[in-house]
């Protein structure tokens, strides 16, 4: 009896060893199979100059001091048309809100839906005290082994000017895009949005447009990022997160520190707040991180690509792992982060009140809703008061990967990184991209950035830089991308 039953596990065991097996090299792989675009002909010493004249040109936003560097925008205004003549002289060129601007390249079949680039003009300030942990001055524009140096290379300038170089060289060489091509350049993506791009959707809706599709900044070419993966992995961000912070107060008796009550405002705050910690909403592979994860694991070697390829046996264990690292649990779930907390003022006095913030990232299919149920039960505290912010915003739609855009943008990456493998993939931070939902059921985030991991903490980071090497590309990528547009679908 026993032997049969140890002869009926191992006939199982087998099977789903083969099952495994038949299933991880079954699995076909989903890249797009196209030629490698001709190099393209371009001057990259004098491009790289061009960028870096433009990191002088301080456009911080803020979100108080709305007008406060209307002048450095101006400035960059003024660059804009001067080093890139054939584009002003052929795009219509409209400053909207204060300094967004919007450009419009007409296309040759009025009947074609238009289509979108998106870069933002405004940057982030450089960090109060980390002035010296810079290699160069981070204003000085400098170029210096191979690199353009400065606050706002890789955030966002780099793509910018590199959509104005492939646009002036498409101008020079007589090409004329099929779809009309709007070019959107924010001036306050950094702290919100809501003065640059949310002016332009709705100038375009006052005209009555309909985007085919929109790009805008967003995940990057990973190079040696992804454990498992011998090939840079292209990821192209089909949605953005949500925005949540939730402000929570919770006031109680003040009183002296020398009769102090067996639950203090600041004990109870903080035992909730650790309750909150300790309680993560629900996540796993699912959505679009299942779909990048499916993308990807035909393009794996070894155990990696036998364990994404079998995500109904491995999940749980797969899971688990992308649970350890912050990036990669951020696309699994909604991610909670406390971020503020006050109390007192006097360390013999028993404040009366303690206040908290905490921010949420909100995973498509969760929503602001079910966020702040999950946040009221987590508390365990009916006493704390909770008040959301009022920019708080849903996730973003899921973009298909079966339209145009993508397949387009799929397409030109393949044509000019042709070492990458092309990923859909979770854009976990905000863009300007969120504010175009309304106008195209296509809207995705890649910004065709190399970037090494040891490249992620210079993104509103010290030592910002962007690789000469890599920004021929990047000028390729958009030349590409817009000369395909001339193709009929």
């Amino acid at each position: 009896m026993i032997k049969r039953v140890l002869l009926g596990l191992l006939l199982v065991l087998l099977a789903l060893v083969a099952a495994v097996a038949v299933n991880t090299w079954r699995t076909p792989s989903r890249q797009l199979a196209v030629p490698a675009a001709p190099k393209l002909s371009v001057d990259v010493d004098a491009a790289a100059k061009r960028l870096a004249g433009a990191i002088p040109i301080r456009t911080i936003s803020s979100l108080d001091d709305i007008a406060g560097n209307n002048a450095e925008f101006d400035k960059l205004h003024a660059y804009l048309a001067q080093q890139f003549p054939q584009v002003h002289a052929t795009l219509k060129r409209e400053v909207v809100g204060q300094k967004a601007l919007l450009y419009t390249w007409t296309g040759s079949d009025p009947a074609a839906k238009p289509i979108a680039l998106m870069a933002h003009q405004d940057m982030v300030p450089i960090a109060p005290g980390t002035e010296k942990a810079w290699s160069v001055d981070p204003f000085a524009g400098v170029i210096k082994d191979g690199y353009v140096w400065g606050r706002g290379a890789l955030d966002n300038k780099g793509n910018l000017f590199a959509q104005m170089e492939a646009i002036e060289l498409l101008i020079g060489s007589g090409f004329k895009p099929r779809q009309t091509v709007y070019l959107v350049m924010g001036d306050d993506e950094e702290v919100s949005g809501l003065r640059g791009a949310v002016p332009i959707v709705e100038l375009l809706k006052s005209r009555n447009v309909r985007l085919d599709w929109v790009l805008d900044e967003g995940l990057l070419v990973l190079d040696g990022v992804l454990p498992g993966l011998s090939k840079p992995a292209a990821l192209i961000g089909l949605a953005e997160k949500g925005y949540a912070t939730f402000f929570l107060s919770l006031d109680t008796a003040p009183g002296h520190s020398s009769m102090p009550p067996a639950r203090s405002a600041i004990g109870s705050m903080s035992a909730a707040l650790a309750r909150l910690e300790a309680t993560p909403m629900p996540g796993g592979i699912q959505g679009v991180a299942g779909e990048m994860f499916g993308t990807l694991a035909p393009e794996m070697s070894g155990m990696n690509r036998v364990m994404l390829s079998n995500l109904w046996l491995t999940g749980a264990l797969v899971t688990s792992q992308l649970e350890k690292s912050p990036s990669s649990n951020a696309m699994l779930r909604t991610t909670t982060a406390l971020t503020i907390v006050r109390a007192g003022n006097k360390d013999n006095v028993l404040p009366g009140r303690a206040e908290a913030a905490v921010n949420f990232r909100v995973l498509p299919g969760d929503s602001l809703a079910s966020v702040e149920a999950h946040l009221r039960k987590a508390l365990g505290n009916d006493a704390i008061q909770i008040k959301a912010y009022p920019g708080n915003s849903e996730p973003s739609p899921v973009s298909p990967t079966d339209s145009a855009g993508y397949l387009a943008v799929q397409k030109a990456v393949r044509e000019v990184f042709t070492d990458a493998v092309v990923a859909p993939g979770l854009m976990t931070a905000a863009t300007d991209s969120r504010h175009f939902t309304g106008l195209s059921d296509s809207v995705y985030r890649f910004s065709p950035f190399r970037v090494k991991n040891e490249d992620l903490a210079r993104f509103h980071g010290n030592n910002e830089r962007l690789a000469i090497s890599n920004y021929a590309e990047m000028i390729q990528f958009y030349h590409q991308l817009l000369r395909n547009t001339a193709q009929p679908q």
